[in-house]
């Protein structure tokens, strides 16, 4: 184990003494030439060097499995033959495991080394991994289940089988014979049941009623074993004895871990919500409450396997009566003025779900719609199901006094209709529980408070995690887990963490010189007070779009003289020389509406003498500006930035510094530069590209919209700070990036144009994906770029690595007092993956909630990078970022990409409201030719 001070799969064998066999432990320089893998070419399958160990493994070089014979390795600086400078076309790609099995699969390649070294100061950290035991001998049946009713429903509704109907008939099924052992059985209430015992493949009829006075319904169950899930693949697998993932082995522990939540609690999506006796929670008083639960999910570690939980807030609707929720959700309701109300009330409650209270029964009915008529009004055609006598009308509210002894009392409202015209009076319905509120629809103290318990301090979140993972409504809460063979330690696991000192900066002074800024380690903010931006681009043509000309409202108009005056001292102070405005063009917000003239003047504006940008005051946040962004981008070629009346109306320096960084930024500008212009590990290089790429994808509950795929790339060395950017349309929430290869080729093209050398090392950042599509990454989108990029004989070193923010995993400090943890604090040990090249870096300052750390994972790596040079780099790179003066949480190119992404989505919606028909073809995503190398996006 690479952890014990054995190394596997780095360079030498297994067995092999655990000292670096990189050539850096002696003090000489590391070699940059060539890249990782191309002096070692893959052995021919009939090699006899090659046993066993060609299937656990690759070399630290990625040109291979690992070979059995000590000999037949060499250490990264003493190669067998002279490394070529550039890789011939003839050789095969590194990294490729040679298994049949696999089929020539790339696989991620291995941690480098022991983890990083470089440490400015060290801190004792607990992680939210709580490290999971099972016995390795355990066997776990995966059985599908196959549900089916025996006969069809009445009236042609729906055949679909609720996923609580589900529930019930395998509880019913597994309660009523002995040969199905309830206890010793888990269900993940579809298609799978995980179970400790082996089960009888047979078909079973079930009978359910959904309650009083409601039809029986039978169906037919049938158990079919899929797969044995043998716990010792796992402990290989932890033991790097199996090089993929067993992940049907995790998703069947993941399904016994979920069993006693998904019993207990209010289960949305992958998370849980204590409802009885909520350990957090809040009344917003508005027919909304917010619960606080956990989301959680299983990790292998270097430290085997973690389960890893964290804290998570959703806002529900109360499960209270229909009348109680619309008194609270509107202000005035009355029920003698119902007329008066129905519209909103249609709002509030058509689609919910709601139980009744006149008689016993658990079934669960959606609303369609109010009833025409009032209840007094309503009457319908009975008809006796046992034949006892001919149909024939009742009113309603007879029918509910002489059926169930019901007086029904609000008589003069409309009924609730479930479909079929099924009528029931409002009084008798409640909210099921469970029903999320969607946040956006929030008032604004609400809204408020679910941000403020959404985002508790490290000390607060800490304790919320420790009690979820202890509670009885828990993942380990029930004793379920013990009877498969699992066990839960439910303390933190503890690390070590480093904090990376942060790099020096360098920016303009007040006479043109060069300043360096020497950073706070604490919080590593900066100021511009006294400096100026490193690269200013004067502004010698712009204009300004008024759109607040007509407001009424003195604290929404612009006030513009007083705004161009502070602007251009602005940026004056921070040497940027500045003119005039052209002119300033008058309009009104109502002009954001119509896609005719709002195009019409951004080109009667940018026709004034070719100007370099725009300025677009508005007066609020309107649905236009999507509009606008798309006419300038893709149709009219001139730079906007859009701001405020109210905001720069207040004079606040830091609000016209930030118009400022941007604009800058915008305009081909540099804000502040790294020291000596050099990023780590690339400082003796001549030309490198970091590309970065994110694909954004319509809300969960929009079923046709496309996902947008961007890329943007570096245009400048060694600043790397500038970036040109590709944005366009793709099949409906597909994660893969379409001709991503061609796109890549485009923005090295681009950076060809402007600096007449195509660069020579790549740097790959990819954002969005989970470990599940880590093999599309390298097999698709990879091997996509490579292809490409071998047509035009050009062959760049590359290096990618994946970004991910959508994780669990939190760091806190021992000392549960010292809040956030520091900018520049790294964990690459104990809770990172068992032997691929991952880690954790939190790169900003925490000032509102818990920090969360990005996991940086890198699938491939031909620049043969440490732990602590690729970490260095990184870091460094986040304090690069244009639109402010502190370092980021996210790696630029990727930060970038995802507001390019998002630019991209502003696109769609704008041509999908102009014209509907055209919006997936690509030609309207096109960047207008002059925006294409610039940074129009930050």
């Amino acid at each position: 184990m690479r952890r014990g001070g054995y190394r596997y799969g780095a360079g030498g064998y297994r067995g092999e003494p655990s000292g670096r066999n990189d050539g850096r432990s002696g003090g000489g320089p590391p070699r940059r030439g060539g890249g990782r893998g191309y002096h070692h070419p893959p052995q021919p399958h009939n090699d006899p060097s090659w046993g066993e160990d060609t299937r656990r493994g690759r070399s630290r070089d990625g040109a291979g499995p690992v070979r059995v014979a000590s000999e037949s390795v060499h250490s990264r600086d003493s190669p067998p033959h002279p490394v070529p400078k550039r890789r011939q076309i003839s050789q095969p790609l590194p990294n490729i495991c040679h298994n049949p099995e696999t089929k020539d699969k790339l696989l991620p390649v291995h941690r480098p080394d022991r983890g990083g070294t470089l440490a400015a100061r060290t801190c004792k950290l607990r992680v939210n991994h709580f490290p999971l035991t099972f016995r390795p001998d355990t066997i776990l049946m995966h059985y599908n289940v196959d549900v089916k009713l025996t006969s069809p429903i009445r009236h042609g509704g729906s055949q679909k089988i609720s996923k609580s109907d589900l529930s019930t008939i395998r509880e019913t099924l597994f309660s009523s014979d002995t040969r199905l052992p309830l206890e010793k059985t888990v269900y993940d209430g579809e298609k799978n049941i995980i179970s400790a015992v082996p089960l009888p493949e047979e078909t079973f009829t079930v009978t359910i009623s959904a309650g009083e006075d409601e039809r029986s319904y039978s169906y037919m169950v049938t158990l079919t074993l899929v797969n044995k899930l043998e716990y010792r693949k796992l402990r290989q697998y932890l033991n790097r004895e199996l090089m993929s993932v067993p992940r049907d082995i995790l998703q069947g522990m993941d399904i016994v871990l979920k069993e006693n939540p998904a019993k207990r609690t209010i289960s949305l999506g992958h998370g849980f919500y204590p409802s009885y006796r909520p350990m957090f929670h809040q009344d917003f008083r508005n027919g909304v409450i917010a619960l606080g639960g956990f989301h959680h999910s299983l990790k292998p570690t270097s430290q085997g396997l973690s389960l890893c939980l964290d804290y998570s807030v959703v806002s529900f609707r109360k499960p209270i009566s229909v009348l109680d929720f619309l008194f609270e959700r509107i202000d005035g309701f009355r029920l003698e003025e119902f007329g008066h109300f129905r519209h909103r009330v249609k709002t509030e409650l058509i689609g919910l779900k709601v139980n009744v209270t006149h008689r016993r029964t658990k079934q669960k009915f959606t609303i369609v719609r109010l009833s025409n008529h009032n209840t007094r009004d309503i009457t319908f055609t009975f008809v006796d199901r046992e034949g006892g006598c001919d149909p024939y009308e009742v009113n309603i509210v007879d029918y509910f006094w002489d059926k169930y002894q019901k007086n029904i009392v609000h008589k003069d409202i409309p009924c609730l209709e479930f479909g079929r015209g099924v009528n029931v009076p409002m009084e008798f319905c409640i909210l099921v529980e469970g029903q999320r509120y969607p946040k956006e629809n929030l008032n604004k103290n609400a809204s408020m408070a679910l941000k403020n318990m959404s985002l508790p301090p490290p000390k607060v979140r800490q304790s919320a995690i420790q009690a979820m993972v202890e509670s009885s409504d828990g993942p380990c809460g029930g004793g379920i887990i013990q009877n498969f063979g699992i066990q839960v330690n439910t303390t933190m696991t503890s690390v070590l963490g480093r904090i990376i000192e942060p790099p020096r900066l360098k920016v303009g002074g007040r006479h043109g010189e060069i300043m360096t800024v020497t950073l706070d380690p604490q919080k590593c903010h900066w100021n511009l007070v006294g400096k100026s931006v490193m690269k200013g681009k004067p502004i010698e043509h712009w204009g300004i779009i008024d759109f607040t000309s007509s407001e009424s409202d003195f604290r929404f108009k612009l006030r513009c003289k007083e705004f161009i005056y502070k602007l251009k001292d602005k940026f004056r102070s921070l040497g940027i020389y500045m003119n005039d405005p052209l002119g300033v063009e008058r309009s009104s917000m109502h002009q954001l509406s119509s896609h005719g003239s709002l195009s019409a003047l951004l080109k009667k504006v940018n026709d004034w003498d070719r100007v370099q940008f725009i300025l677009c005051v508005m007066s609020q946040k309107h649905v236009g500006y999507k509009t606008l962004k798309w006419i300038a981008e893709t149709k009219v070629g001139v730079v906007t930035q859009c701001c405020l009346a109210g905001t720069v109306n207040t004079g606040k320096d830091q609000n016209f510094t930030n118009l400022a960084l941007k604009i800058n930024a915008k305009l081909g500008g540099s804000n502040v530069e790294l020291e000596n212009n050099r990023l780590p590990y690339f400082a003796s290089d001549r030309h490198v590209m970091f590309i970065g790429a994110d694909v954004n994808h319509p809300a969960a509950q929009d079923v046709n919209s496309l996902s947008i795929a961007a890329v943007v790339g570096t245009v400048n060395w060694p600043a790397a700070n500038r970036y040109a950017a590709r944005v366009g349309p793709q099949s409906h929430r597909k994660e893969q990036i379409m001709n991503f290869g061609t796109i890549c080729l485009e923005l090295v093209d681009c950076y060809r144009r402007l600096n007449k050398v195509k660069p020579e090392k790549i740097v790959i950042f990819r954002d969005g994906v989970s470990e599940g599509q880590f093999d599309m990454v390298l097999n698709e989108e990879l091997r996509d770029v490579k292809s490409v990029f071998q047509k035009q004989n050009y062959f760049p070193t590359i290096t990618l690595i994946v970004a991910q923010k959508r994780h669990q995993t939190r760091l806190f400090h021992e000392q549960a007092s010292a809040g956030n943890v520091s900018p520049g604090t790294v964990v690459d040990t104990k809770v990172v993956h068992p032997f691929e090249f991952d880690f954790y870096l939190c790169s900003h300052y925490g000032s509102l909630g818990t920090s969360k750390p990005t996991h940086y994972h890198v699938l491939w790596d031909e620049h043969r990078f440490t732990s602590d040079e690729l970490q260095k780099l990184i870091y460094d790179m986040c304090f690069t970022f244009v639109r402010c003066t502190k370092p980021v949480s996210l790696v630029p190119p990727v930060y970038y990409a995802d507001l390019v992404a998002y630019r991209g989505r502003l696109y769609y919606e704008a041509k999908t409201e102009l014209d509907p028909s055209s919006a997936n073809e690509h030609k309207y995503f096109k960047l207008h030719e002059h925006l294409e190398d610039m940074m129009f996006f930050v």
